[in-house]
Parts: structure tokens; sequence; C-alpha cells
């Protein structure tokens, strides 16, 4: 019985340590909140389906990434061949982030708008600009995890990578009031 309970506790958990780095990326995704927690929420469903497929070694956070993006691409998919609805209040901003506690209330203020202001700009970036950005800076997740996520060539992860940074900086430099690299600005 005890052998029981122990595989229902770690039959629960599974997956639970990824939930708001994959509420992230629904949001990068989606851009709305709503979407993104129905996006989070059917990955997990999926994910725990198949669990008895996963091998011994495999990369779990990938795997639920790539299950979260699978599923958003068959969305799209699907919307296309739907009637589109319009959104009359428009779409709720990205992910909150949350600052350090040792900080002085000015630095929780400027760190706030900073982080506002590279939500915003990652807003700007087309998809598969905000995709890679948020896997890569936000997630931490490695080229090869990204490829593998993405189902694209490494080369391809870092080609798109260096552009997404360098969209940004172009994007960041008129609020932060630093001037961007001609030759870097040109490339993108």
């Amino acid at each position: 019985m005890s052998q029981e309970i122990a595989e229902c506790d770690e039959a629960s958990a599974f997956g639970l340590e990824y939930l708001d780095a994959l509420y992230g990326y629904a949001l990068v995704l989606t851009r709305n909140r709503t979407e993104a927690e129905d996006l989070v929420q059917e990955t997990y469903v999926r994910a725990l389906q198949a669990r008895e497929r996963l091998r011994n070694d495999s990369n779990i956070k990938g795997w639920f990434f790539a299950i979260m993006r699978n599923l958003w691409l068959n969305q799209l998919r699907k919307r296309k061949s739907n009637p589109a609805l319009v959104e009359v209040d428009g779409q709720e901003g990205g992910a909150d982030y949350l600052p350090a506690n040792d900080r002085s209330s000015h630095e929780i203020l400027i760190g706030k708008e900073d982080a506002r202001q590279v939500q915003i700009a990652i807003g700007q970036l087309s998809t598969e600009f905000r995709e890679v950005i948020m896997l890569r800076e936000l997630e931490e997740l490695s080229y090869q995890q990204i490829a593998s996520i993405l189902d694209c060539p490494i080369g391809t992860v870092m080609s798109r990578l260096g552009r997404a940074r360098a969209k940004l900086r172009t994007l960041l430099a008129p609020t932060w009031g630093k001037p961007v690299d001609s030759g870097k600005a040109a490339r993108s």
C-alpha cells in the first residue's frame, strides 16, 4: 500500500518544477494570459498521458517545451481553418518579473521599468525571434535543446538568436539612451 502512495505522489509531482517556465513560454507564444494558462494545462495533461513512453535518459524539460510548441502549432493550424475572432479589449502583457528582495525601492522601480521595456520590445519581435529569446535567455536551454524543441538545425537557432538580440538592441536603444552599433543594426 505504501508503494502505491509513493507512486501516486511521484506521478502527481511529475514536471511541476517546469510549470512556471512553461507558462512563460506559453505567454510568448500566445500573448494572452488565458490562452497561455490553457496551453500549459493541455501540455501538462498530454505529458502525463505520454509519460510512460518517455525514455530514462530524456531531457524532460525540453520534452515539455516540445509538447507545448507542437500543441501551439496545431492550434494555429486549426485557427487558420476557422473564422477569426477579434478581441476588443486587447491582450494582456507578458509574465511579471519579480525583483530580488535585497534591492532598494529605487533599484526595484528601475528594475521593473527595465523589465517592462524588455517585455515590450520582445513583444514586438516576430514569433520565431520571441521563442528563441525566451528559450535561451529566460529558460537557459542549450542550443541543442532549442533546436530539438523548434525542430530546426542548431545553426538556425544561433542565427535567429543573433538576429533577435540585434533587433532587441535596436528596439531598446532609444529607451535606454544607448547608441546602436551601426554594423550590428545593419545585419539585423
